[in-house]
């Protein structure tokens, strides 16, 4: 039972995390590492598939906010679209393979308005999500915590 709560806290920890919410996940992984109860590899399974359907939250999200660009309450100016919208055609998808970075959630709003193929984005959120879930567990195994 305690590896379903922890399970399902870090699922839901992950998920937020990648979403416009102020939350960290890394904390609560690095603490189920540690405490050992709990399979690696599920860990990592769940924080990984999580923080990345997180951020195809933010993907549909970008797809349908463009539609109120100009608005008055709208969170950024025409400029600032058009500079996100060029710099998002210079760099391209690969862009996404950030997407663990700290502006990374706003990259992936960007892909959502930029209409990027949804598969293509899954795929490299999912890579860029999961190998950094994979160095922070590496990280945490091999300096002698877990």
């Amino acid at each position: 039972m305690e590896d379903l709560i922890a399970l399902a806290s870090l699922a839901a920890i992950a998920f937020g995390a990648a979403t416009i919410l102020p939350l960290q996940s890394e904390f609560l992984f690095i603490g189920l590492i540690v405490g050992g109860d709990t399979s690696l590899p599920l860990l990592l399974l769940v924080a990984s598939v999580f923080n990345t359907l997180g951020s195809c939250v933010n993907y549909w999200l970008g797809w349908y906010l463009d539609r109120f660009e100009g608005k008055k309450w709208f969170p950024a100016s025409p400029r600032q679209m058009e500079r996100a919208r060029n710099w998002y055609n210079k760099w391209g998808v690969w862009a996404l393979l950030l997407s663990w970075a700290p502006l990374g959630d706003a990259m992936t709003v960007i892909a959502g308005v930029m209409r990027t193929n949804f598969w293509l984005f899954t795929l490299l959120v999912g890579i860029s999500k999961t190998g950094r879930y994979i160095v922070v567990m590496w990280l945490t195994v091999a300096t002698g915590y877990a």
